[in-house]
């Protein structure tokens, strides 16, 4: 759907997804936060907020800037999604109300208690095991991969066999927001199999007792959502739970190895772990994008972003905007990231964060107790995706405590 873009809009020929883009977004995003508050993208004909205050409104606005038509470029009021939509993620109230509701109770205070010692547990046992082996290897498949991997879908509660099955199946969810370019044809062909798979865990009868999809399926049994949407809000679980968590664990060890007084700092007081979490969250945002769509004719300073187009938030941009954040740049302990739009904001914020922040406590913590510094051991690698922010490779060398 084309409409007229009136002259007054700054627009840009920049693609966000080409590969160099993905490589090193960040002259891109200075350059639109510079461009004004709305930006249009002319290759892909939509409009683009990258200053911090108008995401953030954005994402707190979803009367007029909806997600049932899709956070992604494609538009769910003119084209069939490629697989049924998110219920979190996209549906706006009232149809988004109840499964938020329970899984805000099934992720709760009482969930993450259970959880804490016994991740802590499996985080100090996995950096014995690293340690064991070698101080010098690659992080993501040794660490952010295995620990996330090891203990999500063991809450979930889904069995061990085939688990590897979310990396690629998160991976290709995460492309398919953008367009269809070579990273969705990459992983086009084995989506009938891995769809099946993840659909497949969310039966009642593959689930584990007292895990949380258990629970999701408990709260169908008490009539708190329906029998049919059981499985649609494990399947969110499952589908945003691991590859999001590997990214953002491999962003803290990437700004721990480049920013060494900052371990040092963490070293000496470990409660600053949850802090660590959400400043790298900040500064390197795992999640860079999200799509709205406009529900009627929306002014966003003095442009009117048209009902039923597209909008593109870039997370990454608003999370560095030097007109919210002093030195943006930098990957400091001493600032207090509350308030950045990595995990999103308002009624759509990420349910699961909770669970996130806990799992990079547990491993940060095993790791501050082990390892007194951490290198890089080679030049990192990036992973492109068209919505994520990602490391393939992070070689690191850790040196014992």
């Amino acid at each position: 759907m084309t409409a007229t873009v009136p002259t007054t809009i700054p627009t840009s020929d920049v693609d966000p997804f080409a590969h160099e883009v993905l490589e090193d977004p960040l002259p891109m995003h200075a350059a639109l936060r510079e461009a004004g508050p709305v930006v249009h993208l002319s290759r892909h004909d939509v409009y683009a907020m990258a200053r911090y205050a108008e995401v953030h409104a954005a994402l707190t606005d979803w009367q007029g800037f909806q997600s049932a038509a899709g956070v992604g470029l494609s538009n769910f009021r003119y084209e069939e999604p490629w697989r049924p939509p998110s219920l979190l993620l996209e549906a706006d109230p009232p149809r988004h109300d109840a499964p938020r509701r329970v899984l805000q109770k099934v992720l709760g205070p009482r969930a993450l208690r259970r959880l804490h010692e016994h991740w802590r547990a499996d985080a100090e046992a996995l950096v014995d095991e690293v340690l064991a082996a070698g101080t010098e290897f690659d992080a993501v498949p040794v660490l952010t991969e295995v620990f996330p991997l090891r203990v999500f879908p063991d809450a979930v509660g889904i069995p061990d066999d085939g688990r590897e099955n979310l990396l690629p199946y998160g991976d290709h969810a995460f492309n398919a927001f953008g367009p269809a370019n070579d990273l969705v044809a990459k992983g086009a062909p084995r989506v009938a199999e891995l769809s099946g798979w993840v659909a497949a865990q969310c039966r009642r009868e593959v689930l584990a007792p007292g895990g949380f999809g258990a629970e999701i399926w408990a709260a169908s049994d008490r009539g708190e959502i329906t029998p049919e949407q059981a499985p649609l809000v494990v399947r969110s679980l499952l589908t945003a739970g691991v590859d999001t968590t590997v990214h953002a664990l491999s962003a803290i060890l990437h700004a721990f190895a480049t920013h060494p007084a900052q371990w040092d700092r963490l070293r000496a007081e470990p409660s600053l772990a949850r802090v660590a979490f959400d400043e790298a969250v900040r500064w390197e945002s795992p999640v860079q994008t999200f799509f709205r769509t406009a529900t009627t004719d929306v002014r966003v300073g003095d442009v009117v972003v048209p009902e039923g187009r597209k909008i593109l938030m870039f997370l990454g941009a608003a999370n560095r905007d030097p007109r919210r954040w002093a030195d943006p740049d930098a990957f400091d302990l001493s600032r207090d990231p509350s308030g950045h739009v990595g995990f999103g904001m308002g009624i759509h914020q990420c349910v699961g964060q909770h669970v996130a922040r806990l799992e990079a406590e547990a491993l940060l913590t095993a790791l501050a107790r082990r390892v007194r510094a951490i290198a890089p051991a080679g030049t990192p690698v990036r992973h492109h995706n068209n919505t994520l922010r990602a490391w393939e490779s992070l070689p690191v060398r850790l040196t014992p405590a």
